[in-house]
């Protein structure tokens, strides 16, 4: 509403809470829908489609409070049907492949598509070329073939030569984050536990740096903790019970991750 979006502005231009990165406001049409992040990696022709995950940018649960780099995601959401699939490929995904080489500037690599999935069909929110931060954490686990085979074979514009395989089941990434993310927080608090998760439980570091022994805090999302399993719910319940191993002065965590593929039929 008004009085919310003029808030906003406020807090950004006038409070400066976002420092120099929040002068700029650019403002768009609202979409509304269900968001999902499409991956495809690209050998200038050849366009591989990976698997889709749902970020969940919010820093609360159920979607409150202000935007972060990402709090969490999993794979791979039954909204992003097949049908949605073909047409993104289709109409999306081909085309921007095919235009950059006709132009000249053939695109070897990854393609990140942000989409919304609104009433009138999928929306384009975003491009990027690069993966994404936390999807990443959720789509290249689930790859059955070798990533590095498939990086040479875009590099060498042979991707329709190797068979492209994903593992079965889903993949759940939470974030854990700094007390006060995403607006001032404290680094250099000691994080406990990280030899404490399962083997097979995969934990990235984003926001951390080593002093001797001890492993601490430097950012604002500091590790990332995966766990997959035969079923979303199982991924969920594995994740949940693995970050309960991890802590340290002001860290917090959304408890919702993945909860709405529970709620679905």
């Amino acid at each position: 509403d008004e009085e919310t979006a003029c808030n906003a502005l406020e807090n950004m231009l006038v409070d400066k809470a976002f420092g120099s990165a929040g002068l700029e406001v650019l403002v768009e049409e609202c979409l509304e829908g269900e968001e999902v992040s499409v991956f495809a990696l690209c050998d200038g022709e050849t366009v591989v489609p990976l698997v889709a995950a749902q970020d969940h940018k919010r820093i609360f649960d159920g979607d409150l409070g202000p935007n972060t780099g990402g709090m969490g995601a999993y794979t791979s959401p039954v909204f992003y049907t097949a049908e949605i699939h073909q047409q993104v490929m289709e109409e999306i995904l081909q085309p921007i492949v095919k235009a950059m080489a006709s132009e000249g500037r053939t695109y070897k690599g990854v393609l990140f598509l942000g989409l919304m999935l609104t009433a009138k069909g999928p929306r384009v929110l975003e491009f990027n070329v690069r993966w994404g931060d936390p999807e990443a954490q959720v789509v290249l686990p689930m790859l059955a073939t070798d990533f590095l085979a498939m990086t040479e074979a875009a590099v060498d514009g042979n991707l329709n030569n190797i068979p492209i395989a994903f593992e079965p089941g889903s993949c759940v990434c939470v974030v854990l984050a700094s007390g006060g993310y995403p607006a001032e927080y404290e680094t250099g608090q000691v994080i406990t536990g990280l030899d404490n998760v399962s083997p097979d439980t995969m934990i990235f570091h984003g926001g951390t740096r080593r002093v001797g022994s001890m492993v601490v805090t430097n950012g604002g999302r500091v590790i990332s903790v995966v766990c997959k399993g035969e079923t979303i719910a199982q991924a969920i319940e594995k994740v949940y019970r693995e970050i309960r191993h991890l802590d340290f002065a002001g860290a917090h965590y959304r408890k919702d991750i993945g909860a709405r593929m529970l709620k679905r039929p």
